[in-house]
């Protein structure tokens, strides 16, 4: 079944340089990538991220994990799309404790729990299609995907929208 996924390196991937290590583990999957941008995550998209653990006594934990708290303040989140690309790319991810991963998986190799209890796993990926179209929308407007078909989308003119746009540079109308 083809599929989409949401793929986060969180900050301590970031910080310890092991972006390249991360796809190209991930390219294993042949899946396609079709969204790709480096964040640096606020509290409420951390916490909307996190809303299912809201309850859990790590839950600030996490949230400033993700929010690079503990690290740098960056994250570089995906969009992988293909034929069953969740189980693909948990499979290659590895179990969410470090400790459990087997050898070989990300979390295995790169993943570690802190002094504190802290799960240090460098990565996210999406649980399940549900979790998934949640997520990806979370993290990305429909713009930002180059895969038109992946959810309906609908047109909204939104007149005196403030943006930037780069000040020493001509906008090309190739955007």
């Amino acid at each position: 079944m083809q599929e989409a996924t949401l793929v986060i390196i969180k900050p301590d991937g970031l910080q310890k340089s092991l972006t390249g290590n991360v796809l190209t583990r991930l390219s294993e999957s042949h899946l396609v990538i079709v969204a790709a941008k480096v964040k640096q995550v606020s509290r409420n998209l951390a916490e909307e991220h996190y809303r299912d653990l809201r309850e859990k006594p790590f839950f600030e934990e996490i949230v400033q994990y993700l929010m690079g708290e503990f690290h740098t303040k960056r994250t570089m989140a995906l969009v992988y799309h293909g034929e069953d690309a969740i189980k693909k790319v948990r499979k290659i991810c590895g179990a969410t404790n470090p400790e459990e991963a087997e050898p070989g998986t990300i979390r295995g190799s790169f993943g570690r729990i802190t002094t504190k209890g802290v799960y240090e796993n460098v990565i996210h990926a999406s649980s399940s299609p549900e979790d998934a179209k949640r997520e990806i929308q979370l993290w990305f407007g429909p713009d930002e995907i180059v895969l038109e078909t992946l959810y309906p989308v609908k047109d909204l003119v939104v007149e005196k929208e403030k943006r930037k746009i780069w000040d020493s540079v001509a906008v090309s109308s190739a955007r």
